[in-house]
């Protein structure tokens, strides 16, 4: 994972293979505190104590096509890395959210990376999903809502090529907005 955008996507999937119908995207950058807080939240299956204790273990995965399960574990490597950390609650019916803190500044931070591209591609392979991707920084708040999207389409299909083009341009350019520095 290059990127936090990578990771965001990646965390994402988790919630979608743990049946999600609603998966909620949070980043905080506060430039004042020198923080940036990632938080994946969804109301998939859960996890129970046992797996919740291993799920940050990169020789432990659920999936069975792999032995290996490194999203998470590199995603609180790169937390760490900065100074931060990662934190995950889960209960089995309920959901997970997945946080993570990270020194904004810190030389070892990732790159964001493409925000709105894993947005969109999130979005566009999962159109039955609602995803709500919060943005917020010291100059505002930036919300994304699929299931305001849907009602504004009325009916036409998130995945319509032009609709993915107009959203990712959409996004990015809310998301500079709110994170351009005078």
């Amino acid at each position: 994972m290059q990127t936090l955008s990578d990771h965001i996507l990646d965390i994402a999937q988790n919630s979608i293979r743990a049946q999600a119908s609603r998966v909620e995207i949070n980043l905080q950058e506060n430039l004042t505190k020198d923080s940036l807080v990632i938080s994946i939240k969804d109301n998939g299956c859960g996890m129970d104590a046992t797996t919740l204790a291993k799920v940050t273990d990169p020789f432990f995965t659920s999936r069975t096509v792999r032995k290996v399960g490194l999203g998470i574990p590199l995603f609180k490597q790169n937390a760490e890395a900065t100074g931060g950390s990662l934190k995950i609650e889960s209960k089995p019916g309920e959901g997970t959210t997945t946080a993570a803190t990270f020194t904004l500044s810190h030389w070892d931070r990732p790159p964001m990376g493409d925000i709105a591209g894993s947005i969109v591609i999130l979005v566009s392979a999962n159109p039955d999903i609602d995803f709500i991707y919060r943005h917020i920084t010291e100059k505002g708040v930036y919300t994304f809502d699929t299931r305001e999207v849907k009602e504004i389409m009325e009916g036409v299909p998130l995945n319509d090529p032009e609709i993915v083009m107009a959203l990712r341009q959409m996004i990015r350019e809310n998301i500079k907005e709110i994170t351009q520095t005078s």
